[in-house]
């Protein structure tokens, strides 16, 4: 009685930690530990946090230095004379804290941030040091600039810590999920009204067309928020077009340029099959005649391009849902891209020559 009620309790525990990765919720163990994988400091190599760190600390200087001048020629002489400081320790210290984030990782948090105060503080220190004739300030001076660089570190990491948690779980959270909602309903009874048309006619087309069906929604079942190999997106969205042709026959034909070298890079899940599903949606439903989905995917450096071209019937209206922002999948894997990359994502969309084309650019990240 005892082993089948330990039994009973290992099937609700199961069951429910499956019921919450189609939800994509993780568990309060789970939570913990990518928290302690991703560790409490900022991406410094990113594009946007780099950009915002500077913007930032330039703004909180320029205010101090105008608020403790008489005039304006004091008021940019002051500024010119902290820049000779400023901006080296600023730009080393980020150089710094992208070139030493994966050792920093391995430390315990609390080491992790006072490293990352060390950083400008030394610097500042040593920088004024050589300098010191040329700033004409005293060495208890230059202590107290170390000092004060330390604070605004802890004060720049704070704000980023509050920003992450403002924008980035919530956010990401409710869109990753909306998208992801958006896809299950219709490519379920699309895709089982094809299967169902083949099992009298043709049995193991059907079968295989079941097997790839139960493959997809494996994925679609997996926590949203984890990245991917770029080559398991690939195979996901041959599956997917595999399943739509059972549906269109003929009309759909699709032409893939696919570089191995870009295919390991991570990506958020389910980037490109919305996407594809727009195109084949929008391009190839519409009309009784064959049309061409064209997906490109190449290596620039260390950035991927991806494109993904169809033709449009009526481009006028596809251009005139383009300016209002009727395109749900679309800003979805727009606001992915962003909340996952950043600045360093860009995604556009170009309607010319009677195709629809999308455009994206994401960095190589392989962990």
């Amino acid at each position: 009685m005892k082993n089948e009620s330990i039994e009973q309790v290992r099937q609700d525990k199961t069951a429910e930690a499956e019921w919450d990765s189609f939800l994509g919720r993780r568990s309060p163990e789970a939570e913990n530990v990518r928290r302690i994988e991703e560790g409490p400091l900022p991406d410094w190599c990113n594009l946007g946090v780099t950009l915002r760190v500077i913007l930032v600390v330039n703004l909180i200087f320029a205010a101090i230095t105008g608020l403790q001048s008489i005039s304006l020629v004091d008021a940019l002489q002051s500024m010119m004379t902290v820049a000779v400081t400023l901006e080296p320790v600023l730009i080393a210290s980020l150089f710094a804290g992208c070139a030493l984030r994966r050792l920093l990782l391995r430390a315990p948090a609390a080491l992790q941030i006072v490293l990352t105060l060390l950083i400008p503080a030394l610097l500042t220190f040593a920088i004024q040091n050589v300098l010191i004739e040329l700033l004409q300030i005293s060495r208890s001076r230059i202590l107290l600039n170390a000092l004060m660089a330390g604070v605004l570190c802890a004060v720049v990491l704070y704000w980023l810590y509050l920003r992450m948690l403002a924008y980035s779980p919530a956010l990401s959270e409710a869109r990753l999920q909306a998208l992801q909602s958006r896809i299950r309903p219709h490519f379920l009874f699309n895709s089982l009204n094809a299967v169902l048309g083949l099992i009298r006619s043709d049995p193991r087309h059907a079968e295989t067309a079941i097997e790839d069906l139960a493959d997809l929604f494996r994925v679609l079942m997996r926590d949203s928020r984890e990245r991917v190999p770029l080559r398991e997106e690939v195979a996901l969205c041959k599956q997917y077009l595999s399943i739509e042709s059972l549906r269109l026959g003929d009309r759909l034909q699709v032409e893939w340029h696919v570089d191995d070298s870009a295919t390991h890079a991570l990506v958020p899940t389910l980037l490109l099959q919305p996407l594809i599903e727009n195109a084949v949606h929008h391009g190839i439903e519409p009309v009784a005649e064959k049309g061409k989905i064209r997906i490109e995917i190449k290596r620039s450096g260390a950035y991927v391009d991806i494109l993904i071209a169809n033709p449009v019937c009526n481009p006028e209206i596809v251009q005139s849902r383009l300016h209002t922002g009727n395109q749900i999948g679309l800003d979805n894997v727009r606001q992915r891209l962003a909340l996952v990359h950043d600045l360093e994502a860009r995604i556009e969309t170009v309607v010319a020559d009677g195709l629809f084309v999308v455009k994206m650019q994401l960095p190589i990240q392989t962990k």
